[in-house]
């Protein structure tokens, strides 16, 4: 099997936590050649840990080194329209974490550059890639019987989780200067999206939706296809928490997340028609190796009857990296690619345009 030769730009929680010791235990499908950060102590860090890895002084110079075949873009959102132009430039495949952008007008530059490339591009939405997710496609009723779908994301920060189970580096020696940009530029490209008049609990409400909801409106359509329409949404706890309603004709689906400090994790999809109910349930991402599971229950005879499935222990994010190494090798196109964000960010548009309707800027 062929060995790809990874570069990673970012190197957060989640590069230190997950994409990392993925690549690791996959040594037969990646090399980790190359690591690039805006801190130097997480750079140290992680040339120390993986020695294959090379440090790069800028993600400019990681992504053109002839040594890399793959960029894994794990920085901050508001650098990732630059870096994925930077790497489609050096003609390098890509996995690209969620969100893909922040705009859509960021996310059509990149189509209009990645037309007909030959490489692959590949976005992070690891919810599609966990084995009760898969399981389920071949569960679902037919989309006609559908009655109602229902998802929800009750859930804490990963630092919750990664405090108390890994040693995760959160440095303190990010140049200033670098912080107050990153955070201009982010501010900038949000305010695009929801107007350059509105609160900041409305821009909070965006940045959930890029940060958390997209995993569920990605695996949302995966499931279902397309929405007819966002028929409303709400924001509460100051945009922290939304509720949304999306119109599929026959039937509706309600999506709620709600972020806490409790330390507590609750994600679900759940599919009913009348006589069928299928329910994906997801465990923290941060963790490795949790369990998804799936449910199917069923009218019988005697009353509902439900089987489940699992504890099924398959890593989402391993069988993401598994995914999207066939799609390098056979040259086919993944799923999550750029289009299909693109249309998780045209519906985050529509949402934040329904929230403007029922709770003002």
């Amino acid at each position: 099997m062929a060995l790809i030769r990874v570069g990673l730009v970012g190197l957060g929680e989640v590069a230190q936590s997950i994409h990392l010791p993925v690549l690791a235990d996959q040594r037969d499908r990646w090399v980790i050649a190359g690591a690039h950060d805006v801190s130097p102590s997480l750079v140290k860090l992680i040339t120390s840990q993986y020695p294959t890895a090379k440090a790069y002084e800028s993600a400019e110079a990681l992504i053109n080194s002839p040594d890399i075949d793959a960029v894994f873009v794990l920085s901050s959102d508001d650098t990732h329209s630059r870096f994925v132009r930077a790497a489609i430039t050096a003609n390098k495949h890509v996995l690209l974490e969620k969100p893909a952008c922040l705009t859509v007008r960021e996310i059509d530059e990149l189509m209009a550059l990645s037309k007909d490339y030959e490489k692959t591009i590949f976005v992070g939405y690891m919810r599609r890639y966990a084995p009760a997710y898969l399981a389920a496609r071949d569960e679902l009723p037919a989309h006609e019987e559908i009655t109602h779908v229902r998802i929800f994301d009750l859930i804490s920060e990963g630092r919750h989780f990664l405090k108390k189970s890994q040693n995760i580096l959160y440095p303190q020696d990010i140049d200033l200067a670098i912080l107050s940009r990153g955070a201009e530029e982010r501010d900038a490209l949000i305010r695009e999206m929801v107007g350059k008049d509105a609160s900041a609990e409305l821009v909070r409400a965006y940045r959930g939706l890029t940060a958390l909801s997209s995993h569920h409106i990605s695996a949302m359509r995966g499931l279902l296809g397309e929405p007819r329409r966002v028929v409303a949404a709400h924001r509460t706890n100051g945009g922290a928490n939304t509720s949304i309603t999306f119109d599929y004709g026959h039937f509706a689906c309600l999506y709620d997340a709600v972020v806490d400090d409790l330390g507590l994790f609750d994600a679900m999809i759940e599919v009913r028609s009348n006589t069928k109910r299928v329910r994906i349930i997801y465990d923290t991402p941060y963790i490795r190796s949790l369990p998804t599971r799936l449910e199917v229950t069923e009218a019988g005879p005697l009353g509902p009857v439900t089987k489940a499935f699992g504890p099924l222990y398959g890593d989402a994010f391993s069988n993401e990296l598994e995914t999207f190494h066939r799609h390098i090798m056979e040259g086919t196109k993944p799923v999550t690619d750029l289009a299909d964000s693109r249309r998780d960010l045209a519906l985050m548009a529509e949402i934040i345009a329904r929230m403007r309707e029922s709770g003002g800027r």
